[in-house]
């Protein structure tokens, strides 16, 4: 998969990201993220594949475009038969955020990425668009730091994982309501907290990296956004756990759905028969193979954001593979169309 599809998904967030990132600064996160959906959508459907959009926009009626259980490649056109052969036929499933933090890029803030995760069919956990608990933490404490326990016992893990001071310690946490006593506490403990308002999945994967001065991400955030993290986790080997948090009363936002019991009927529906289960990151990314490719709109921890010039583009792009255990740092010039000179004859 990786050699198959590795440069190919590298073109596909650059493509979303630099088409988001005209629209840096303008204070229309709506247009930001639909031309970062049409561009990475257009460039999906180049890519000699049979996938389906198991993480994207929303149900169909509310996302024309990358819309849940939308196929895309092009061995998913009418006729797919012609040049597509089902015995070599890669079919893959895929969890796209085209433009995430929508609002950091609106506003020119730090962080916004044009984000997918892929893995063979099946390989994806199939994520409600509810939210998550997080954890994410880096490899020497993966298995150790755990969800269930409180904030104050994870830092006390978490320093003795990496050697250093509690107080040594950076931990990111969404800038929400539901937050202020676990952001409180935090700082009880000694740790330092770096407030954020949009962007999980950058924060995640910062916690991944040494040198970011991110040491864990804690908190709740979206689901769908839990899934892309954790194929990233996973791929590098680093701690990430999720829990679904389906009751309206604790995320404090009136975005998804009216009452608990609703929330639990949909997930019955969806077949996930223990609605409090914790997540590891090999259980929401579960398959053989995982890639994850993220491009930076706007500058972040990890990458640049995009860079324009007379004519053309600069980017930087992160792909980690769960294949080949490599995390690649891609800096692209897209050059300016040169016109085609002329031949007399």
């Amino acid at each position: 998969m990786e050699s198959t599809l590795g440069l190919e998904i590298i073109e596909v967030v650059e493509q979303a990201a630099i088409a988001s990132a005209r629209w840096m600064g303008k204070g229309d996160k709506d247009t930001a993220d639909e031309v970062a959906v049409e561009a990475m959508r257009e460039r999906m459907n180049k890519i000699h594949m049979r996938g389906r959009i198991v993480i994207g926009e929303g149900e169909r009626d509310d996302a024309p475009m990358l819309y849940i259980g939308e196929e895309v490649g092009i061995c998913t056109q009418p006729d797919a038969a012609d040049f597509c052969n089902p015995e070599e036929l890669l079919e893959i499933d895929i969890a796209v955020d085209p433009c995430e933090g929508t609002n950091l890029c609106a506003y020119g803030q730090p962080g916004s990425m044009a984000v997918l995760a892929i893995a063979e069919k099946g390989g994806l956990f199939h994520a409600p668009d509810f939210y998550m608990k997080k954890l994410a933490a880096p490899a020497a404490a993966k298995g150790k730091v755990d969800i269930r326990k409180s904030a104050t016992e994870n830092l006390k893990i978490l320093a003795e994982c990496l050697d250093r001071g509690i107080d040594e310690l950076v931990v990111i946490v969404m800038k929400r309501e539901r937050h202020n006593d676990l952001i409180k506490e935090i700082r009880d403990a000694g740790a330092r907290v770096r407030l954020i308002s949009d962007g999980d999945v950058s924060a995640a994967i910062s916690c991944g990296f040494a040198g970011t001065n991110t040491h864990a991400l804690m908190g709740i955030g979206a689901a769908p956004e839990g899934v892309i993290s954790a194929a990233a986790m996973r791929c590098l080997g680093a701690h990430f756990q999720g829990q679904l948090i389906y009751d309206p009363a604790v995320v404090k936002t009136g975005l998804i759905g009216e009452s608990k019991e609703a929330n639990l009927a949909r997930l019955a529906e969806m077949g996930i028969t223990d609605p409090d289960k914790i997540y590891d990151a090999s259980e929401l990314a579960s398959g053989e193979t995982v890639l994850f490719a993220g491009c930076g709109i706007t500058p972040g921890d990890l990458m640049e954001g995009v860079r324009f010039f007379h004519g053309g583009a600069r980017t930087q792009s992160l792909v980690i593979s769960s294949q080949s255990q490599t995390a690649r740092f891609v800096d692209t010039i897209h050059m300016p169309e040169v016109p085609k000179i002329v031949q007399l004859r």
